[in-house]
């Protein structure tokens, strides 16, 4: 059956040609389909615990993300009238920035004070530009004396301020409704630089970094695959020194990225920062498959073949060591869907497939365009197997050295894994070149970082927020949560009433507490609102019957290790002095932080799951348990000393790093597959000793092993130069662990072997032996 189709693709190679170009077209047409998102929330299930407690709470309190403008004036103050003009103008205009419900800012705050027996509710900044310079001192002193705006509005020394626009997304066209935001809100930031020379503008939020994400992947979209293709095309034209394999091969791996695109599209799959990478990691899979059945064909050719026979010869050598690296391949990408992050998850599932589809087209249309194709095979393409020759008997040679110096370098690198610590910090998910990543540096340095916590804080009952005894326990709960170290800023309830209540007894600061009792707080509120313009209300820190009040905590820019870690001490605290309410904790930064742990956790049991799925099928397809087991070294190893190595040069584990075990796990069965497949058949059925089955394999399989792990390590690499850093570092540890694959394959391997052989083959001998002494013996009794 296989000897009957590869003969049917070398005798109609035109139309196997054409058949798979259609398929392949067909294919190609769902890539319309695929769609791109960019909103943080793919990153989490529908069931995500933390994303239930986030989107519960945005259904209490008003729901919205937003877009922050930080403001540097040209002068090193933002009290200035030509400053706060710029801000009020800035103010206005934020306003038709599309999808906007609320602006915050310096000018348009709500400053209360008191006037005779009046309350008066009012813009901290009017006519900006008739300013005299006593009502500039005036605003800077209530300004940065006041616990809502310094660190979220203002900086404590005045040298930096923010608009805050808030910002309802429709959801109906997330494609088109962030980049709308983002257009709009750049085009603001543009025209007041123009009316404000010497200003500086930088812009952050929410909205900002869902933007960060669709703009990162179509960067690298634009930039990496393009530059993976040159990659590839230099390195198959230079060691392979054929420009017709080059050109098949490019087709193979374009046929394979577009097939696979196309068929996630028409299956419903979108794109997001971590898909978009798929056609990346299909690129250098789609080479291997490539390489191998070049270099066999190159092998028979050197030896007389010609060269249909050479393509049937060389298909029938690999078929199974290329389905088998196909489907181990396959399977360790398919592990990713045990991730907690489901863009993860439609990344393994469309590499898989693109892996499986480059299997198919290697060994249909990639011979069928050997066969049309002009080849020649250069004499001195010899060289190449007289120095893997010469570096088997380099290996053979110090074997009895290689094997303890290997393993010591492994174990000591190692011993550094415990140095990683499980952390995320979704600020730097983004290279620093991204210009969000730009302005959210920037914020933390001179205002507040970009970590924030949703608190709510439930009395039970409605109309519970006017109880004294609640707002002096939601009082003493911000206090507290100032004391930390982390903290940046609290927005809560407790400080306008305060200030209602120093107001309403003639800005007596003695008076600077909370109303005494419920009656009064009601009626502040009630006063309070009513004077309130319009989208400047309360409903971002009460609930419609005002039971229970949100505390909007921002801290500066922490790792999921560190948020986690604070998330319980704001838990345990409020256990312990407020159990007779009920707190809930959200936020996007809290949702991140816990992602981060849960997916290492998951993705060690999808590891497990295909270690043990390779491992029977290793165990099956070698026909040997015992080379089954022998292969989980080389297998296993790599992994390990990888997360060494970046134990020593990095040591922080996100999210996407937990996805590296189980995918490279498939990789990197790839060359162990290969080289014991060619030892196993030297030894099997040329009956060949160990040593000379470890020279075979190097002969017949070590070229195109070292090529394709240079094609893996510069396409990973190329990876790694992604401005998306969950992308980046994924693939710099990725490379990594194959290019110690390789050297585990070629250094550790091939001397365990020899030794795993020979001291069969000695035990047999002794055992023999003892047979034949045993049975002089009992000739010898008989006789």
């Amino acid at each position: 059956m296989r000897d009957k189709f590869f003969n049917f693709v070398v005798r109609h190679p035109v139309w196997v040609i054409l058949a798979f170009l259609v398929f392949a077209f067909a294919a190609a047409s769902g890539a319309q389909k695929l769609v791109f998102k960019s909103d943080y929330r793919i990153f989490f299930d529908d069931e995500n615990p933390q994303l239930v407690a986030y989107e519960s709470m945005q259904k209490i309190y008003n729901k919205s993300d937003n877009v922050t403008f930080i403001i540097v004036p040209k002068g090193d103050t933002v009290f200035t009238p030509e400053h706060l003009k710029g801000l009020t103008m800035l103010t206005k205009a934020s306003w038709q920035i599309p999808y906007s419900t609320r602006v915050n800012s310096l000018t348009n705050f709500q400053h209360t004070y008191a006037e005779e027996d009046d309350m008066i509710v009012s813009n901290l900044v009017n006519n900006p530009e008739s300013l005299t310079p006593l009502q500039l001192e005036n605003i800077r002193e209530i300004a940065l004396a006041e616990p809502q705006l310094v660190n979220k509005i203002v900086s404590n020394s005045g040298h930096v301020s923010v608009v805050d626009v808030s910002i309802k997304l429709p959801g109906l066209d997330p494609t088109a409704e962030i980049p709308e935001v983002a257009s709009h809100v750049r085009q603001l930031r543009d025209g007041f630089l123009a009316t404000n020379p010497g200003a500086q503008v930088y812009l952050s939020g929410m909205v900002m970094l869902n933007n960060a994400f669709a703009e990162a992947s179509m960067e690298d979209s634009a930039t990496l695959i393009p530059l993976m293709f040159l990659t590839v095309i230099v390195i198959i034209g230079v060691l392979l020194r054929t420009i017709s394999g080059t050109i098949a091969t490019v087709l193979i791996i374009f046929m394979s990225i577009v097939t696979a695109m196309g068929l996630a599209g028409w299956m419903g799959f979108f794109l997001s920062g971590a898909s978009a990478s798929a056609p990346t990691i299909i690129l250098t899979l789609a080479v291997a498959d490539c390489i191998h059945i070049l270099a066999s064909m190159f092998y028979e050719m050197r030896n007389g073949a010609d060269k249909r026979s050479a393509i049937l010869t060389s298909l029938k050598v690999n078929l199974q060591p290329i389905f088998l690296t196909s489907i181990t391949t396959a399977i360790g990408f398919l592990s990713m869907n045990f991730s907690e992050i489901p863009p993860y998850r439609d990344l393994g599932n469309i590499v898989a497939m693109g892996g499986m589809l480059a299997f198919v087209f290697s060994v249909t249309i990639f011979p069928a365009l050997l066969l049309v194709l002009p080849i020649r095979v250069k004499v001195n393409a010899q060289a190449k197997q007289d120095k893997m020759s010469k570096f088997a008997d380099f290996v053979i040679a110090k074997r009895r050295l290689l094997l303890p110096l290997v393993s010591v370098v492994v174990v000591v690198l190692t011993v550094f894994i415990p140095k990683n610590v499980i952390n995320d910090d979704f600020v730097k998910y983004f290279d620093t070149s991204v210009p969000f990543r730009e302005a959210t540096d920037f914020m933390q340095d001179n205002l507040s970082g970009m970590t924030v916590m949703e608190l709510s804080v439930k009395s039970g009952e409605a109309n519970g927020v006017n109880n004294p005894a609640y707002l002096k326990q939601v009082s003493d709960f911000s206090d507290w949560l100032r004391t930390q170290p982390e903290t940046d800023h609290v927005n809560t309830l407790t400080d306008v009433l305060k200030r209602l209540n120093m107001n309403m007894h003639g800005d007596d600061e003695s008076w600077y507490r909370l109303p005494e009792s419920p009656e009064m707080s009601a009626q502040y509120l009630l006063l309070y609102e009513m004077s309130l313009p319009y989208g400047l209300d309360l409903n971002t820190q009460l609930n419609v019957d005002k039971s229970s009040t949100k505390l909007i905590v921002t801290f500066k820019n922490l790792t999921s290790g560190e948020l986690v870690e604070l998330g319980e001490r704001v838990e345990n605290w409020f256990a312990v002095n407020a159990n007779q309410y009920e707190l809930d904790v959200a936020s996007p930064s809290f949702m991140f932080a816990h992602i981060g742990q849960k997916s290492i956790v998951s993705m060690l049991v999808g590891t497990l799951v295909a270690l043990v799925l390779i491992s029977v099928l290793l165990g099956f397809a070698l026909k040997s348990w015992r080379y089954g087991l022998i292969s989980l070294i080389p297998n296993l190893l790599p992994a390990a000393v990888a997360f060494g190595i970046w134990g020593i040069i990095n040591g922080q584990i996100g999210m996407s790093m937990s996805m590296v075990i189980g995918m490279t796990l498939g990789i990197v069965v790839d060359d162990t597959v290969h080289f014991l497949s060619k030892y196993l058949h030297a030894r099997r059925n040329h009956k060949a000793n160990a040593i000379d089955a470890v020279h075979y394999a190097f002969g017949n399989v070590g070229s195109a092993l070292w090529i394709t792990t240079l094609v893996l390590v510069a396409g990973f690499t190329v990876l790694a130069q992604s401005s998306f850093k969950l992308n980046g570092d994924m693939g710099l540890l990725t490379a990594i662990t194959i290019l110690v694959a390789l050297l585990i394959d070629f250094l550790l391997l091939p001397p365990l072997l020899i030794l795993m052989d020979e001291k069969r083959k000695n035990s047999q001998q002794a055992n023999t032996q003892s047979d034949r002494q045993q049975t002089d013996l009992a000739d010898l009794s008989n006789a």
